[in-house]
């Protein structure tokens, strides 16, 4: 079955399924196969996580170390995993050879914020997912942008991507975390509701957007990771 069509039964099918219903059958799906979660251990994450660790902690998840993160997310995502009893994380850091090549000074961001986000996001998550046809990923319609008609189930080049958290409202994560008491991301209570690699994220003030602060002052809104058919899309492209 062409993996579109694959996609829109799955959407038809789960239109009224909460959000661990959706979980289950995807890590279950023959027709989808092998899947994987990849989680930043950022702003919200942890509901994701959460969510997962109840139904398999043997679930596989990518978790990928850009080099540039911020420290606090590095421990936040030791202590998480460890609190959740994840068995099978994946720490996935970017080439070596292709940084010193082409960031060995760290600098790249400076000149292009996409060849940075390639190099440090989107080759080391394609090679992570090659034995895995379907990848569970964390964002939100209320996220805006690209992602305000995300689907739960949608095509990503010749993978299927399942986005559980897709009619989550922000109310719905702080609730959720209240009620399960999970920790929060220390940098959220910094000024950070979405924090991404340490260069590319600023302070929000209180009058923005959450994710007023990635990639500020510029037209970017996604690092590279995240596709519509296969294709990397800016704001107000079709996802």
């Amino acid at each position: 079955m062409p993996l579109k069509d694959l996609a829109e039964r799955r959407n038809i099918l789960h239109h009224k399924s909460d959000t661990e219903t959706v979980l289950r059958h995807a890590l279950e799906d023959v027709q989808i196969g092998p899947v994987a979660l990849v989680s930043s251990f950022g702003a919200e994450s942890v509901v994701l996580l959460h969510v997962i660790a109840q139904i398999n902690k043997a679930t596989p998840v990518i978790f990928l170390d850009t080099e540039m993160l911020f420290p606090e997310t590095l421990t936040y995502q030791r202590e998480v995993a460890a609190m959740l009893g994840l068995t099978d994380l994946r720490v996935i850091t970017p080439n070596r050879n292709d940084v010193l090549t082409e960031d060995v000074d760290g600098i790249l961001h400076l000149a292009d914020t996409d060849a940075c986000c390639d190099l440090r996001k989107t080759r080391p998550l394609n090679a992570a997912l090659r034995d895995f046809n379907g990848w569970i990923a964390g964002r939100k319609q209320f996220q805006g942008g690209q992602r305000a008609q995300l689907p739960l189930f949608e095509k990503d080049g010749r993978k299927i991507k399942i986005n559980p958290l897709a009619k989550w409202s922000a109310d719905d994560l702080k609730s959720y975390m209240d009620q399960h008491d999970l920790p929060r991301h220390p940098l959220v209570a910094k000024g950070y509701p979405s924090v991404g690699c340490m260069p590319c994220t600023t302070r929000v003030s209180d009058h923005e957007d959450p994710r007023a602060g990635r990639w500020r002052n510029s037209e970017k809104t996604e690092c590279g990771i995240h596709f519509a058919d296969g294709k990397a899309t800016r704001e107000g492209q079709a996802a």
